[in-house]
Order: structure tokens, then sequence, then C-alpha cells
């Protein structure tokens, strides 16, 4: 609480020296506690080592696969001491994906990663607290009139999500999970570096969004939502392929898991012959990208408690247009 009550009187500083040297005219930014709630649906997309465009593979939207976008489910509710910014409670469930087989071939450096032939999907469960910051209410009049305003905004919080990477056997065509078969050596003692990656990550969301007022107690609004993650195995890959006879040592010689988790490491050896797929050692992702994602999200918000009846009013002028 005390940094947003330091973030409003570095705000308002602004605009009190605005006043001491001009003749203005100013109005008051009113103070209360509303509470909102609803629900939103929206396209997420994955962004990692899987899949691409052509060329060198990037970060972000370059590498955006738009034929693998789902949807993403959401609720919230949220709390606002102020027009100017507010917490939001979030909770999403959706599901992303990646598949290297969808690239478009064009000679060139996506070669590598299409001859990879690797795919995932992951079902996701995602909870975060978010801090909405509306900057347009310093320029407001009254910004306790809020029908038929328009209002962006942008947003920053900390969150927590859970996933669980699956890829297809070639040789059944079944979705397998690929965190126990530690496919880049995760937990072996030949690989000290590679710790087994958890399933449950923070993330930081980061996003922007327009919110537009129907009613003084229902609005909608459309955002855009990218998070920062500290993992880069969402996707099961991210580093260099390892020997397959390390399987038979940890797993056992001539189980099912050890040759399942044999044909799910490298996947390129396709024409079943030893100059067919990758070697061990050479690069099967990039360890120094973090593996992301994002959605925009279409919202209805509808106002459960407060309004104009509880504003208060607090000493932060605005200028008068």
């Amino acid at each position: 609480m005390k940094q947003h009550l330091h973030f409003l009187l570095r705000k308002c500083t602004p605009f009190l020296l605005a006043l001491a040297v001009s003749q203005s005219s100013f109005g008051q930014i009113s103070l209360g506690s509303t509470i909102e709630a609803g629900v939103s649906v929206g396209p997420s997309n994955f962004l990692g080592d899987l899949g691409g465009t052509r060329g060198r593979g990037m970060t972000f939207l370059k590498d955006n696969n738009f034929p693998l976008t789902k949807l993403m489910f959401g609720a919230h509710v949220s709390t606002h001491p102020s027009p100017l910014w507010g917490i939001r409670l979030q909770v999403n469930y959706g599901q992303l994906s990646g598949e290297d087989e969808i690239i478009r071939s064009n000679g060139g450096l996506e070669e590598a990663r299409k001859f990879r032939n690797s795919n995932f999907r992951s079902k996701l469960a995602e909870a975060y607290v978010a801090a909405e910051i509306y900057p347009t209410v310093l320029t407001e009049y009254d910004p306790t009139d809020e029908y038929k305003k328009f209002r962006p905004y942008a947003l920053i919080g900390v969150g927590v999500f859970h996933f669980n990477p699956q890829g297809t056997d070639p040789a059944t065509g079944l979705w397998v999970n690929l965190k126990e078969l530690s496919t880049e050596g995760q937990g072996f003692a030949e690989y000290p570096n590679r710790k087994p990656y958890k399933l449950t990550q923070l993330n930081i969301p980061i996003g922007v969004g327009i919110k537009y007022f129907i009613s003084d107690r229902t609005s909608l609004a459309l955002e855009v939502v990218h998070r920062k993650t500290f993992t880069d195995y969402i996707d099961d890959v991210s580093t260099n392929y390892i020997d397959p006879a390390l399987f038979d040592q940890y797993f056992g010689v001539g189980t099912q898991k050890s040759a399942l988790a044999k044909r799910m490491a490298n996947k390129s050896d396709l024409s079943g012959s030893a100059a067919g797929g990758y070697l061990p050692g050479e690069k099967r992702g990039t360890p120094s990208n973090n593996d992301g994602y994002y959605h925009i999200g279409f919202k209805i918000n509808f106002r459960i408690k407060g309004g104009d009846e509880g504003y208060k009013n607090m000493k932060c002028p605005t200028l008068r247009f």
C-alpha cells in the first residue's frame, strides 16, 4: 500500500508545480473503494523453441505460429481504491502448443528446426495478482463520471502457472508426458547443470489494454498480456541432444521407458539410418531464451460493490480541458 501511495505522490507533484506556474482550472480526483468481477476469453499463443517462421529462430512475436492459437478462459476480481489504479486477481485456463512440422521451408536456417521434427502440447492453469494503472484519469475533470468513457491502462504483476508438456510418440502417435523421460538428461550425473524442471513456475504478466464503460457499473475491456517466465522447458526443449545410451543406463536396458525416451528425445532420425538424425552434442534448443506465452483477452466487468456514493475526495489536482 505504501508503494502505491508513493506512486500517487510522484504523479501528483508535476500537477502541483503546473498549478503554481499557470492559471488553469483544476478538478479533484475522487478516492473510493470499488470491487469488480468478471470473465474473459481470447486467443493465446506459445513463444518458445518449437515451431517458428522462416529464417533464424527469434524471440517474441517474430516466431509466432498463428495456426497453433488456442483459446484461454479466465475469471477475475479487482478492487479499485482510486480511479487511477487497482489491484486484480486473475485465474486462467488454456492450452499451449508448438510444432516444428508447420514451419514453411525456404531453404534457410529454419530447415534445422523443421528437421528436428518435435512437437508438444500442454494444458495451462495460472493465477496472478497485478496492478492496473489508468494514466488518463489524471487528465479527467471528473473521474467519478465513467459512463461511456474509454480508459487505456497498463498492468504488471506476479503469478504462478502449472504446465505439463506432452509430445506425440512417433511409433504409436499417442501423446506421452515428457518430463519423466529426461529427454535432455535432466537429473543425470553426466549433466549436473540440467536439473529436473518443476511443472509449477513463477511468471510476470505485463500488458496493456483499454476499458470502455457501458454504464457506471458495467464495462468491456480488450487487453494483451505477455508472460515472462523463468523456465525454458515449457516445451521440454532447451539445449543439446544427449547420448541415447544414457537412457538404457538410467531407465534399464530394453525397458519400455528407455525405448520411449530415445524416441521422444530425438525425432529427427526418421529414416532409421545412423546419418538420418541429429547426433549427441548437437543443438536441440536455445537455452539463452526462456519460453513465454501471451494472450489477447476480451473482458466483461461488473461492479459488485461501491460506486459514486462511496467516493471520498483526496487532494490530488488534475487539469481541466
